[in-house]
């Protein structure tokens, strides 16, 4: 087969702080899966509003040494948008957690997107079913929560223990709150469906 998308070796690469940096050929297939249901969560509530939902495959340029694939993002600023990717900042990037990548989406991938004006930063962990959102202040990112999934089998199992129960979960999460919307909500079983 001629089809690059099909050898082995195929490999996307990043740009952090002028290194090129080798992503993974193959991402699992939960990964895969929580990527694609953020980006269609976002896509579809988006249809006919400005901002436009973006998912993995896609490279944002945020200067000459920092490019990066996220697994899903939104961007608002059109002008932005270019035939090879995103050429600045988008608002809102999600990055799923894999075992070649998880250093740098929660170390220097996430301090460039800082500086460079991302909004709202999402660390998708699938192994724990979490969910960290990061929003941008003044003063830089903070987490602005950490969000839970529990399947309907773990939420009655914890409804059945008394409240002293030490094994009582102190914090049911069903969904998450986008930043950039007053009426966006996200719910992590889509999040995490098929998973």
């Amino acid at each position: 087969m001629d089809n690059l998308a099909y050898k082995d070796d195929y490999r996307i690469c990043e740009m952090i702080d002028g290194v090129i940096v080798m992503m993974s050929p193959r991402p699992a297939v939960e990964h895969s899966t929580v990527s694609l249901n953020i980006a269609a969560i976002f896509k579809n509530y988006l249809r006919g509003k400005t901002c436009r939902a973006f998912n993995d495959g896609i490279t944002v340029f945020l200067d000459d040494k920092n490019y990066y694939v996220p697994d899903a993002m939104i961007v608002c600023d059109r002008s932005k948008i270019h035939h090879d990717g995103i050429h600045g900042a988008p608002d809102l990037v999600v990055e799923v957690l894999s075992r070649g990548t998880y250093r740098n989406d929660r170390g220097r991938k996430k301090d460039i997107y800082e500086k460079a004006g991302v909004k709202e930063y999402w660390i998708v962990d699938v192994k724990n079913r979490i969910v960290e959102v990061y929003l941008n202040s003044e003063n830089g990112f903070y987490l602005d929560d950490a969000y839970e999934y529990h399947t309907p089998a773990e939420l009655e199992t914890d409804s059945k223990l008394d409240k002293d129960d030490p094994r009582k979960l102190d914090k049911i999460d069903t969904e998450i709150k986008v930043s950039l919307y007053d009426d966006l909500i996200v719910y992590l079983a889509d999040v995490f469906e098929d998973v």
